[in-house]
């Protein structure tokens, strides 16, 4: 786990232990901000630091704070220390297992479109069913947690490898489908009680792991979108290399006399820094640098 966690934004196929670094760094930030800002006779600092991540339900103030859509799903309850271990456990063993198969990119985005799917089904009955309307008072209620995302990555792997063994303390091996089945029926009954909105939650996560595997295996990705939307994020944050003009000229008029009596053609020199020019060093092949490192002894 310690070499996962290495490197980890630089390794490949590595989006699981990403996402659990970004959700415990968010959740010390906030708990540091709690308690200075409770220490210091400022809680609503904290209080108001907490709104802008979690998820209202009462529509006019989520409209107000539409990003809480998202940012939800990164955040944990204040000091909530057991709620984030055990999420994040299961992000680690589930999330590991779906990368394998899948990949990072789709890990991701069935990572966000299950924290969206419970985000909707919280929002929906929590505005329509008088049961839950009544359990408000007419106030907001609000929700946090990476639970919806990572009840959707584990019915996915449940979904796709359904026999595939998990080995557990005091149980022995069992298969995935079963512990998914398990935390299914345990949101379920629990949609009645104290966090019923989390549990609400947590099966819009789960129906949306169970749609997105069967669609995927029809041939249909559901989370290309959210692929496409991160993708270009990264593209337009990247540093991008300014190439000078006189760049190849220079460069060309260089390799011109450091290959005179190599036996390494212009013709290649020249193809060779084209290359470079559109790709930058980095694109050549090992054999392309050998060749330019020679030349450029000559």
């Amino acid at each position: 786990m310690f070499e996962d966690f290495k490197n980890a934004f630089h390794r490949y196929n590595n989006a699981h232990v990403q996402m659990i670094i970004i959700n415990v760094v968010i959740f010390l930030a906030m708990s540091v901000i709690f308690v200075v800002s409770d220490l210091s006779g400022a809680s609503w600092f904290g209080d108001f630091i907490e709104r802008q991540f979690a998820i209202p339900s009462a529509l006019p103030e989520l409209l107000v704070r539409p990003w809480t859509l998202v940012t939800y799903m990164f955040a944990h309850g204040r000091l909530d220390v057991m709620h984030i271990l055990f999420n994040m456990l299961a992000l680690y063993w589930f999330g590991s297992l779906f990368v394998e198969y899948l990949g990072s990119d789709k890990m991701i985005a069935l990572y966000v479109m299950g924290g969206l799917a419970g985000a909707l089904i919280y929002l929906v009955m929590f505005n329509t069913v008088p049961f839950y309307i009544e359990r408000t008072h007419g106030m907001s209620s609000y929700m946090v947690g990476a639970s919806a995302a990572i009840y959707a990555i584990v019915v996915g792997v449940a979904t796709l490898l359904p026999d595939y063994t998990f080995f557990m303390l005091f149980l022995g091996p069992v298969r995935i489908k079963y512990i998914a089945g398990f935390y299914v029926v345990l949101s379920f009954l629990g949609t009645t009680q104290a966090n019923a909105g989390g549990n609400l939650a947590h099966l819009g996560g789960a129906l949306m792991g169970f749609v997105y595997i069967k669609q995927l295996q029809s041939g249909n990705n559901l989370g290309g979108w959210v692929t496409f939307i991160i993708q270009s994020v990264k593209k337009l944050l990247a540093p991008r290399q300014n190439v000078k003009v006189t760049y190849r000229k220079e460069a060309s008029s260089a390799a011109r006399k450091a290959t005179k009596g190599s036996n390494i053609s212009q013709a290649e020199i020249d193809a060779i820094l084209d290359k470079i020019s559109d790709g930058g060093y980095e694109s050549l092949t090992k054999e392309e640098k050998d060749k330019l490192f020679h030349a450029s002894k000559k």
